[in-house]
């Protein structure tokens, strides 16, 4: 297909050998969202490649600036994961994108990630609005959007496993790395909800698509942007932050006093009011959830299972961190209890990686992000149901991570551990409070199963932490030590 970007058709074309296969191969191990970083990367090799901007149309002045959309197939201890790059092509790299350089081809063309590039990632925008077909890659919008002139691009900088891209503070495409063939979560639920008119969502309004073995495949979401709206966790480090420096203030002998309330208008160390407000948004999102996708109850032998299945995890983690194994047996009795549970368990869809970081406070109220789930764990065990204490058991670990990673680098942390403590708990109790009120299930009456889904997240944590962030690794074993 020939066309001119912006009025038509995109060009595309399959290259042949490069040494684009090479650059990425060295590339790819260091990027915050690759997967692979317990082992060596055994192969490469570029499955597919679309020029979506061909280099004698782009760019200006005759720079030949070029975009080309690859899918990669990487090899790894006997496994293969497929992960999607948008590279740019450049004569001369400027200044600002050097952070996102991959490496020089022969040609003397510089290599480089195009979803930091505005002058590239502009397109993908123009393809959902045009709702163009390219290489395979199919662009759609959501009836009745209207799209506007949104300058101003910028890549979001806390990329986790995915990149996000803000078209001026407008809408937001959300551009997933490691792609896993079938429906999506994240698109299928948030469009579900928001056809259900929830509150508690943000709209999608467009997004990309491709096909792998026959299966559809999801490369992107365009959302609403949710400006002058906080994250949840930030939130949180805040009001953490103002306890440390009022108990600072107070001086080491009143380090265990009770904190006094802030006046009106004044912001105080309390999270408790939002965190309330929290949980009764998350009862909200369960109940359209099962609105919208149904719930059923578990049989006793699914529900045995279900404790099966976690003492399994917890066996391969504590083989693969030895300092969970010295409490892997306190945390194997709470799994029994579950097997053991009469009362009976509802499952229904959920968020499944729900946390600080993935809920968004605004003017009118608390909004879920990211919907797709943990994306390293197969796409049947993200879109299976589960029981929604399993995102209150989530968030309650959320609000202790707040804590204690506040605390790891604090010079008076020993001091603040009393503190910090209370306010974990007074978040959880507020959290556990609002979602009972709201018509959640209720945390406090179903303690046995909110332990033990509590310590399944803490034991992923463990395993979490030890392959991404060893520097974190203490704050859930110090959780399930003390559990």
């Amino acid at each position: 297909m020939v066309g001119t970007p912006g009025k038509g058709a995109f060009i595309v074309m399959t290259v042949g050998p490069s040494a684009l296969p090479e650059l990425l191969a060295a590339w790819l191990p260091a990027q915050r969202w690759y997967s692979g970083k317990d082992g060596p990367l055994a192969g490469l090799t570029i499955t597919t490649d679309a020029t979506l901007v061909p280099g004698e149309l782009g760019g200006t002045g005759g720079q030949g600036l070029e975009l080309r959309h690859l899918i990669l197939s990487v090899h790894q201890d006997g496994h293969e994961a497929r992960y999607q790059l948008l590279v740019g092509l450049r004569a001369e790299v400027p200044e600002t994108l050097r952070h996102a350089v991959i490496g020089r081809l022969p040609d003397g063309r510089t290599a480089y990630d195009a979803l930091h590039d505005p002058e590239l990632s502009r397109y993908l925008l123009t393809g959902i609005a045009e709702q163009r077909q390219a290489g395979g890659l199919v662009f759609a919008r959501e009836p009745g959007v209207s799209f506007g002139a949104w300058p101003g691009e910028r890549v979001i900088a806390a990329e986790q496993s995915n990149t996000s891209v803000v078209y001026g503070d407008a809408v937001i495409l959300k551009v997933l790395r490691r792609l896993f063939p079938g429906a999506n979560p994240d698109l299928e639920v948030a469009g579900a909800l928001a056809r259900l008119g929830s509150v508690h969502v943000a709209p999608p309004y467009g997004w990309i698509q491709t096909a792998l073995d026959g299966e559809p495949v999801l490369l992107g979401v365009l959302s609403r942007f949710l400006a002058r709206a906080s994250d949840g966790w930030s939130l949180a480090a805040a009001s953490i932050g103002r306890l440390s420096a009022l108990h600072g203030d107070y001086g080491r002998e009143y380090l265990m006093a009770p904190v006094p309330r802030a006046g009106p208008g004044q912001p105080g160390p309390s999270f408790a009011e939002e965190a309330h407000q929290l949980g009764r948004a998350t009862a909200e999102l369960h109940a359209d959830l099962a609105t919208a996708f149904g719930a059923e109850t578990l049989t006793r032998a699914q529900q045995a299972d279900l404790a099966r299945q976690l003492t399994e995890k917890l066996d391969h983690a504590a083989a693969v961190v030895p300092g969970l194994a010295r409490h892997a047996a306190r945390v194997r009795a709470s799994y029994a209890d579950l097997a053991r549970l009469s009362e009976p368990v509802t499952v229904q869809r959920i968020h499944g990686d729900y946390h600080l970081g993935q809920v968004m406070h605004t003017e009118d109220g608390w909004v879920a992000l990211d919907f797709e789930g943990e994306p390293l764990v197969p796409l049947s065990e993200r879109t299976a149901p589960y029981s929604p204490l399993r995102d209150v058991a989530g968030m309650l670990r959320s609000f202790d991570y707040a804590a204690r990673h506040q605390l790891m680098a604090h010079p008076d942390a020993q001091q603040l551990r009393g503190p910090a403590a209370s306010w974990v708990e007074e978040c959880q109790q507020a959290f556990c409070a609002g979602y009972a009120r709201a018509g959640g299930l209720d945390p406090e009456a179903n303690s046995v199963l909110l332990r033990a889904l509590t310590l399944e997240k803490a034991v992923y944590e463990v395993l979490y932490e030890a392959s991404h962030r060893p520097g974190w690794l203490s704050i859930p074993l110090d959780y399930i030590a003390a559990a």
